[in-house]
């Protein structure tokens, strides 16, 4: 009988770093304009949404 049992750990899953994947329905224009700052900056549309969120989430005001 064997005196230990050696189990490795999982590398994470796809979505378990901390991320979580979404769908956002958004006009058109929006998107190319998301399109067009992607390009300009050579960052991936992802990053720049990312980016545009973080900065605006903080500046948000709810209104009754």
């Amino acid at each position: 009988m064997a005196k230990e049992i050696r189990i490795t750990k999982k590398n994470p899953r796809r979505g378990d770093d901390g991320h979580k994947v979404v769908t956002v329905r958004m006009p058109d224009e929006i998107l190319k304009k998301l399109e067009e700052i992607s390009l300009e900056t050579n960052r991936s549309r992802n990053e720049v949404i990312n980016f545009l969120l973080k900065a605006a989430i903080d500046i948000v005001k709810i209104e009754e």
